[in-house]
């Protein structure tokens, strides 16, 4: 198991902020094209694997991809 701890490693002083780039990073996980829009194609598509294998790798596969969406 593992235990979750919220802090950061290093500390973080933003001097000028970025609106631009912030929307860009938060289509990157809540876009079309996003982490969340792939975890969700994945364990959808699982449901009409035909073995347990195929269905086994795409479980895996989308929730690889919605760990990145818990480290804010």
């Amino acid at each position: 198991m593992w235990i979750y701890e919220k802090k950061l490693q290093y500390p973080i002083r933003i001097k000028r902020p970025n609106p631009k780039l912030a929307k860009y990073i938060i289509s990157q996980y809540g876009g079309p094209d996003g982490e969340l829009a792939a975890s969700l194609r994945y364990l959808s598509q699982r449901f009409h694997m035909p073995t347990k294998e195929t269905k086994a790798i795409l479980n895996d596969i989308g929730t690889e991809e919605l760990v990145p969406l818990g480290y804010q």
